[in-house]
């Protein structure tokens, strides 16, 4: 159930959601063309996720980052990457750059995060974590005015 005076935006309008799951279906084709690890990926969704506050998305896409193995301390130290050595420099990489898109800081703290990427992040893979973090980005505000609930029963085995 939604929130007073909101309409879940997905089901209304479906033909426009289907073609924002298209996009996530080509981001994610580009990802693997870029030779990129899905756990990579998790942890850009769910750093986008926890700027947004997206409390539908950072409960899927924990959950997928467990699936596909990453670790529940690197999670659990996500919002606080930079402070820590559990990140590689791709990592740290991929999620600064992320961080710069989903926030749009100046022109300046943009042009460092691009550079820092550029030397992680071959082209194909630099552009495959913007469409990664534009996309997270778009289904953030899709859960959040629609005000997707988190279902409890989705962490029961």
């Amino acid at each position: 159930m939604t929130g007073p005076g909101r309409i879940p935006i997905d089901k209304q309008t479906r033909a426009v959601y289907r073609a924002q799951v298209a996009v996530a279906v080509a981001v994610r084709d580009a990802v693997s063309e870029a030779g990129l690890d899905r756990t990579l990926v998790e942890l850009v969704n769910l750093r986008v996720s926890q700027i947004n506050g997206c409390a539908y998305c950072l409960d899927v896409h924990t959950r997928d980052a467990l699936k596909g193995g990453e670790k529940p301390q690197r999670i659990a130290v996500l919002r606080a990457w930079r402070d820590t050595e559990l990140f590689s420099g791709a990592e740290r990489a991929a999620l600064e750059l992320a961080e710069a898109v989903t926030t749009l800081p100046s022109s300046y703290e943009q042009d460092r995060a691009y550079t820092e990427a550029r030397r992680h992040l071959t082209d194909d893979q630099f552009s495959a974590i913007v469409w990664v973090a534009i996309a997270m980005n778009a289904f953030n505000r899709v859960s959040i005015v629609s005000r997707h609930r988190v279902d409890p029963a989705s962490w029961k085995s």
